[in-house]
């Protein structure tokens, strides 16, 4: 993706599905002469809480596929491990909160597997490198990445932009699409209760 024009980062920007959902997000400005590190190599800058946090649910993901097969015949059983995971997800939660550096707060506007668009009171100009820390509380998970300003747009007082992932891990790249997705069905679930109440 190095060398990529405007135009074909905004064709893959736009290439993810995205959803309206604020997300806490810490963004650093990085300095001018920062030099991407190869995807291999992005664990290196990775705190250690966000390399446990993907990790782990790469790991949840694969055990609901085995959980659904044997659900039917052992239904306490799937129960005990639903309840073992969840306490495994507060304790994470937990821990990657220790990670939010407040002076670095921002919240998104949208978010999807292949960018996120960032309100900020300061502009920030096209082609400025950041490091992201997204904290994403309905999967219990947060991911760390760099991405690159593509766009910025004037909302109101506040300044839309958006930020293409130009360094991140697959599984990390994966986790996004599937909260996304998530997010998605969790709201279109709470719209059709709320239009069940109101007949």
């Amino acid at each position: 993706m190095q060398n990529l024009t405007l135009a074909q980062k905004h064709q893959q920007f736009e290439e993810f599905f995205m959803i309206k959902h604020s997300l806490q997000v810490n963004m650093r400005v990085l300095d001018s002469h920062f030099e991407l590190p190869e995807a291999d190599e992005l664990i290196k800058h990775m705190p250690y809480a966000f390399q446990i946090a993907s990790e782990l649910a790469t790991i949840e993901s694969k055990s609901v596929r085995h959980l659904r097969g044997i659900s039917e015949h052992a239904s306490e059983l799937v129960e005990f491990l639903n309840q073992q995971s969840r306490k495994i997800d507060m304790m994470m939660s937990l821990i990657l909160q220790r990670e939010n550096d407040t002076a670095l707060n921002y919240a998104s506007d949208k978010f999807g597997g292949g960018g996120i668009v960032i309100k900020s009171d300061d502009d920030i100009l096209v082609a400025t490198l950041v490091e992201l820390k997204l904290f994403i509380p309905e999967e219990s998970t947060a991911v760390f990445c760099f991405a690159e300003v593509i766009a910025s747009e004037q909302v109101g007082n506040k300044y839309h932009l958006s930020l293409i992932y130009r360094c991140i891990r697959e599984q990390d790249q994966d986790l996004l699409v599937r909260a996304s997705l998530h997010i998605q069905a969790a709201n279109l679930r709470k719209l059709k209760q709320q239009k069940n109440e109101q007949h």
